[in-house]
């Protein structure tokens, strides 16, 4: 083989490959690992929207292609890709883990709550009338389960509003309507379960975090709209580690905070912009088992992946 021709084939190498780049741990800022290029081949994405880690460590990822693709915490990808049965309407935006281990899809444009094992096989599926109706569902944004079983549902657009399902996939009550007073919405766009057992709401339009019982009633909200230390600008999406600070993540900021549980700021990472450690238009966030914080860096088409303690501030 000729030197040219050698050349060659590991341009062409290089360039089918996803892009993979280790940091070394000096600065505590610089993301540990980024990985992930535009594109529709597997293990490429196009404008990656949300993420799910469960408890063996694998990271599903959905994009705007409608793909769910399943990678290990390295970002390799394990060779799972698949799509719920229809998304003519529009692709999923929310993914969770529910109590057995399975993969909870917001079916977003479908009015419905989908899950399906780790090999992308559906095993059974909720909601799917549209409307208003207690037990219907508008645009579905994403879901959790609790330790009770028991399902919750955050919808925005024809209805800003949470509902509660039970194991089944049963109407147990819902609560909220369009608003910026306590308990009311503006696009209320993702869904944890705090260490306290509570619902934590990132009420995004509102430029906030909600909390409520897990039967609906208010406790406390905190946040507001700007850019310092514990206010937000477009909250999209939260998560909390195991030693219980909480991530959010703001697409208006560009940024990921990291907070208390009660709203105390403990510092932030990431800023506009293409190079590591910066973001672009970034819609997701999960912590893995080992505290360590994968961001989804939606129009960088990547995933970054940071330690805790590399958030600097308040």
């Amino acid at each position: 083989m000729s030197a040219r021709t050698a050349l060659v084939l590991a341009f062409l190498v290089a360039a089918s490959a996803v892009a993979f780049i280790a940091f070394s741990a000096s600065d505590a800022s610089t993301p540990e690992r980024i990985w992930g290029k535009k594109g529709v081949l597997p293990g490429e994405f196009s404008r990656p929207r949300a993420i799910a880690i469960d408890s063996q460590g694998r990271l599903f990822v959905v994009d705007f292609t409608a793909r769910i693709q399943s990678f290990d915490r390295d970002g390799e990808f394990l060779g799972v890709s698949f799509t719920p049965p229809d998304f003519r309407n529009g692709r999923p935006s929310g993914l969770g883990i529910n109590r057995d281990g399975h993969l909870i899809v917001a079916d977003s444009h479908y009015h419905t709550i989908r899950i399906f094992n780790a090999q992308g096989e559906e095993l059974r599926h909720f909601g799917g009338t549209p409307g208003d109706a207690p037990g219907q569902l508008g645009y579905v944004s994403d879901a959790v389960q609790d330790d009770e079983g028991f399902y919750y549902v955050s919808e925005f657009g024809q209805n800003d509003r949470i509902t509660k399902f039970d194991a089944e996939g049963k109407f147990v009550n819902c609560w909220g309507k369009n608003g910026q007073a306590p308990g009311e919405f503006a696009r209320v766009r993702a869904l944890a379960i705090g260490p306290d057992g509570l619902l934590y709401a990132a009420d995004a339009c509102n430029h906030r975090i909600q909390v409520f019982t897990r039967a609906g009633e208010f406790v406390r909200e905190f946040g507001g709209a700007g850019s310092g230390p514990g206010q937000f600008n477009l909250p999209y999406d939260l998560s909390f580690a195991p030693t219980g600070e909480l991530y959010v993540v703001e697409r208006g900021n560009q940024r990921v905070q990291k907070l208390s549980k009660d709203g105390t700021p403990m510092g932030s990472w990431g800023s506009p912009g293409r190079k590591p450690g910066q973001l672009a238009d970034p819609w997701a966030v999960a912590v893995d088992r080992g505290g360590v914080v994968h961001v989804v860096d939606t129009e960088n088409h990547r995933i970054q992946r940071v330690q805790g303690s590399g958030f600097r501030g308040p």
